[in-house]
């Protein structure tokens, strides 16, 4: 195992037959761009999860409900995916993903699921059944939605979810009662430049990185776009993309695998500490200096200051870690024509401040 270390030739290869495979299985414009994600938490951290969205990103609180199994926050923006913050009532199949030295302490606490659109919730769970794909229900079926969601990935820890609206952004049943939270959100003027969901990136490990691109390929519509090495932190951040425009899914694993926190580089060290897990979801900012200090001002703590500039073509910034979430906040601008997603000095940067972790 110590001397696998990954290269694109295999995953280019095989991301290939992905593409065949979905369009021959009759997957293909089956699933969409993605409509929520849900972050469950611990029920002690769960508004305190909530408010700290509210104070450091530009998403609103919808309300709240309850059920037999979940307490669910809904937080929305326009032109965002959906966050639903919840804490469980009872079981979870994701605490083995959760139980490490770093994370055993909040057991329940995970960016658990990414849910997708899709228009034939029936026909995509009867192909991809029968391609081998286990879920955690059947599909359930309530008056404002279709939903079924995957068993955890044994490669990322996250499970991904499909839906089908019957009205859209609706997220109550029939047994859901509404609670009578009162979530307030800050009037700082500088929230209004936090705008949508632009990525999140999984930590996964260097020996699995080209299955999980496989698998959510394989699940979604996605494809594999590009990958950046950093070698001198044993790091590939790697690039899964349904348009231009669409909410974009990233990998980050080693080059090669863990050997010990002292050789094997920030992102290797991070599994080992926390578990695969998402590690940060990043937000497009406008206005991005000018956030960044207010965000300072506000008491965010930021493990690297801005990084990039408008001649490389984007400035990006990351975030502590939430005590409620676990999880990193990303602040992110693109400057007039940039083409590019990332570029490979701002990925160097940002892998190395992961380290402080």
């Amino acid at each position: 195992m110590y001397n696998f270390r990954n290269s694109d030739d295999f995953l280019k290869k095989e991301t290939a037959k992905v593409l065949t495979e979905r369009k021959e299985a009759g997957l293909q414009g089956l699933v969409g761009g993605l409509a929520c994600v849900i972050i469950n938490t611990e029920p002690e951290n769960q508004k305190a999860a909530i408010a700290e969205l509210l104070q450091y990103t530009g998403l609103q609180f919808e309300g709240a409900i309850e059920d037999a199994e979940y307490v669910t926050g809904i937080l929305k923006r326009k032109g965002s995916a959906d966050f639903l913050i919840r804490s469980r009532k009872k079981g979870n199949p994701f605490t083995e993903f959760n139980t490490f030295p770093k994370s055993e302490h909040v057991p329940n606490t995970r960016l658990e699921t990414f849910v997708f659109y899709t228009k034939d919730i029936e026909k995509y769970v009867s192909i991809q059944k029968s391609r081998g794909v286990k879920f955690l229900s059947d599909i359930v079926h309530t008056d404002n939605y279709s939903f079924v969601q995957t068993i955890p990935s044994k490669y990322t820890g996250n499970s991904l979810g499909l839906i089908q609206w019957k009205i859209k952004g609706d997220y109550s049943t029939a047994e859901s009662e509404v609670l009578n939270w009162q979530m307030e959100k800050p009037d700082s003027a500088y929230l209004k430049n936090i705008k949508e969901l632009d990525h999140t990136a999984a930590r996964v490990k260097a020996q699995h990185r080209d299955a999980a691109i496989i698998e959510f390929m394989e699940l979604t519509n996605y494809n594999f776009d590009f990958a950046i090495y950093v070698k001198v932190f044993n790091s590939i951040t790697n690039v899964a993309r349904l348009s231009q425009s669409d909410f974009a899914m990233v990998f980050t694993s080693g080059i090669s695998p863990y050997i010990s926190n002292a050789e094997s580089g920030p992102t290797e060290k991070f599994i080992h500490n926390y578990g695969t897990r998402v590690h940060h979801m990043a937000f497009h900012t406008e206005e991005i200096e000018d956030t960044f200090a207010a965000l300072k001002e506000d008491g965010m703590d930021f493990l690297i200051e801005l990084v990039g500039s408008p001649r490389e073509g984007l400035k990006q910034t990351f975030t502590v870690a939430s005590e409620n979430t676990l999880l990193v906040n990303e602040y992110i601008h693109r400057y007039g024509d940039f083409d590019g997603f990332f570029t490979r000095s701002n990925v160097t940067l940002l892998t190395g401040a992961t380290s402080k972790q």
